[in-house]
């Protein structure tokens, strides 16, 4: 069964020229399944072309068709995840929900903070300023009156204090091979 279009001229090109047409579209994106996707959509957008309708280059008109619906098609589909990316989202997703992380987390911020209630009140104040509340270490000195090289000095003093900490109380807890206290105090300023 025919339908009662007139014959239209782009139309006629195009199923003429489709193979050469394709060819050309398969070397340009280097991929024989985009460029039959791209034509059998091209096919359709000609065909809806009005009969009436004059282009000057109708080769370069038709081929620039094919190869713009291609672009769309390449853009559309990189904004889709793959088959391996979903696997390791679910698997990221998994991992972030697993109990035991989420009580291993706890124990080590409850540690951390143990340890931070054992430094004095001032480095304290310093170390949440500087890390909480990201103040620079000029703005730090300025508040409590002392130079930046003190603040610099008291939140490394600090902060390897908690580590050590964390360490001490992380190898208790399924980690590696518990660490002796006194092997993680070389300088422990505030006991």
């Amino acid at each position: 069964m025919r339908d009662n279009k007139p014959e239209n001229p782009l139309r006629a090109l195009f199923l003429e020229r489709y193979n050469d047409f394709r060819n050309q579209l398969k070397r340009r994106l280097g991929s024989d399944d985009l460029a039959h996707d791209a034509m059998q959509e091209a096919f359709l957008k000609v065909n809806d072309l009005p009969a009436s309708s004059s282009i000057q280059q109708p080769a370069a008109y038709l081929f620039r068709v094919a190869l713009n619906i291609a672009e769309d098609q390449r853009r559309r589909d990189s904004r889709l995840l793959t088959g391996v990316e979903i696997s390791e989202l679910i698997h990221l997703a998994d991992e972030a929900a697993d109990p035991a992380r989420i009580a291993q987390g706890r124990d080590q911020i409850d540690a951390f903070q143990r340890a931070l209630r054992q430094l004095p009140e001032r480095t304290q104040q310093m170390v949440l300023a500087a890390r909480v509340h990201e103040l620079p270490h000029a703005e730090i000195a300025r508040r409590y009156g002392v130079s930046e090289r003190i603040v610099s000095k008291e939140l490394k003093r600090a902060l390897e204090h908690c580590a050590r900490e964390l360490l001490v109380a992380g190898s208790g807890k399924g980690g590696s091979a518990p660490v002796p206290r006194a092997a993680c105090r070389d300088e422990e300023p505030w006991r």
